[in-house]
């Protein structure tokens, strides 16, 4: 019974995909959780379970017409990534075999899988030296690193391990009162949420200014730093961004990098959405100097086309990752050596699914440069939806796009924020399009996120002509 369902199954998957790849689904038919839940039957089948194979099938049906149809190509929404055909194998396995991989002996080949793929990503940063693709014993001097689920873990233990650094007591004595970080003013709403979470909290931020593209400002970085050292503080870490969630510009990374160099201060790059630009030879060229950081985070679930959720924390330096969390579980962390790679001690989860296998399935079925390759065509996408709006009346952009984000917008009958909010939510009403917006610099945009392979500048003039019908309709009504 369980061969012919999983069968069932992957045939209503299949469908699933053909049919919202060639747009005859919805890109998202949102309904009331109410409804959601009477269509699916959650009370009846939970009291009474399933009542057969068939029951089971038809939830399935059910659910899939109730999802958000990411392999529809005018999915343009956020930074989720559209997954490879066959990513949710590996999820299957998982599933089936309940492997956690952050204890090897609970999961080997998990684990195996995990710490290869974290030697591909320092191997990619230029840490790793010349060590071997296979060399897992990771030790003082040598570069390291975890995967975890999200950004926000992600940069928590990174955060957790510069605290460390600069006060070695904290972990035992509680934060010195002294303690702040820099960066820019858009930095990812997770830093702030981290120093909140490590009891440092929020005002422990100090902005530096941005431009009117929310891009760091060079110049305003030393005269923070030289603030923050007058008013008796000291710099935990210095924060980039790699690139903006709202706008995907990058920080000036490579002179944020010297000027940590120069005044011995920690430099964390948040490239969850940017670092995968290091697969690309075109396009890792808006990172230059993201080997000077002293630790990076680095999601496989945005640009790399991974399920959700698997985020990578690079440490140039292990004894940073082994110092961000200092206590002792004695049924599972052992003081003799052991076999394998336990990322247990080094993470806030005791418990992780086997994320180094997800990743490394996903490049194994499409090959690294294929990966690279698509990373490059999104963002010459985002270009050429940029050429397209600048050579249409009433569309502005702010910024020449340096990924695959692009924020704009339509102001043929109106200007206000309300009418790009509007235009968004009655889109996707509509159910032909997915696109979000954003504020930057107290102004309202649209956005798109081009994350789909399928996705082409013939689906991006189809959104611009259906943003003038909608904003047509709109100033009729």
């Amino acid at each position: 019974m369980t061969e012919a369902i999983i069968a069932q199954v992957g045939q209503l998957l299949e469908q699933h995909l053909v049919h919202s790849k060639a747009k005859q689904t919805p890109a998202l038919n949102q309904q009331a959780p109410e409804v959601i839940a009477h269509d699916l039957q959650l009370k009846e089948r939970l009291e009474q379970g399933f009542q057969g194979e068939e029951d089971l099938l038809a939830f399935v049906k059910i659910y899939l017409t109730h999802t958000n149809h990411l392999s529809h190509p005018h999915y343009m929404g956020h930074q989720v990534a559209v997954p490879h055909d066959l990513s949710g194998v590996p999820e299957l396995i998982h599933g089936t075999i309940n492997n956690p991989s952050s204890l090897y002996e609970m999961g080997p080949a998990g684990g195996t899988c995990e710490g290869f793929m974290i030697n591909w990503m320092l191997k990619k940063m230029g840490w790793l030296g010349g060590r071997d693709d296979y060399d897992f014993h990771f030790a003082p001097g040598k570069s390291s690193g975890l995967l975890t689920h999200g950004g926000s873990i992600a940069n928590l233990t990174a955060l957790a391990a510069a605290r460390a650094a600069i006060a070695t007591d904290a972990w035992t004595e509680g934060n010195p009162s002294d303690l702040v970080v820099i960066g820019a003013a858009s930095a990812h709403y997770s830093i702030a949420r981290a120093l909140s979470i490590l009891g440092l909290g929020k005002k422990a931020f100090c902005p530096v200014a941005v431009d009117e593209n929310e891009v760091l400002l060079m110049e305003d970085l030393p005269r923070v730093y030289a603030k923050t050292i007058a008013d008796g503080k000291r710099v935990m870490c210095v924060v980039a961004n790699a690139c903006a969630t709202s706008t995907g510009l990058f920080d000036p990374i490579d002179a944020m990098g010297d000027f940590c160099l120069e005044h011995n201060l920690w430099f964390h790059v948040d490239g969850a959405h940017g670092a995968a630009a290091l697969v690309s030879p075109e396009s890792k060229k808006y990172i230059k100097g993201i080997e000077k950081a002293r630790s990076l985070i680095w999601d496989a679930h945005k640009m790399m086309r991974v399920p959700a959720l698997c985020t990578a924390v690079l440490f140039k330096d292990f004894k940073d990752q082994a110092a961000a969390f200092q206590q002792k579980g004695s049924y599972v962390f052992h003081d003799r050596e052991v076999v394998g790679i336990d990322s247990m001690p080094y993470t806030i989860e005791c418990t992780k699914s086997a994320l180094g296998t997800k990743l490394f399935w996903t490049f194994a079925l499409e090959g690294e440069a294929k990966i690279g390759a698509f990373i490059d065509y999104t963002f010459q996408l985002a270009k050429d939806f940029h050429a397209l709006l600048n050579q249409e009346e009433d569309f502005s952009t702010p910024y020449y796009p340096q990924s695959n984000i692009l924020c704009f917008r339509y102001e043929k009958f109106g200007q206000e924020d309300d009418f790009q909010k509007i235009l968004r939510y009655t889109i996707i009403n509509e159910k032909r399009f997915y696109l979000t917006s954003c504020e930057m610099n107290g102004q309202r945009y649209l956005r798109v996120v081009l994350l789909n392979p399928d996705t082409t500048i013939e689906h991006l003039k189809a959104l611009v002509e259906e943003i003038k019908k909608t904003a047509q309709k709109q100033a009729k009504s």
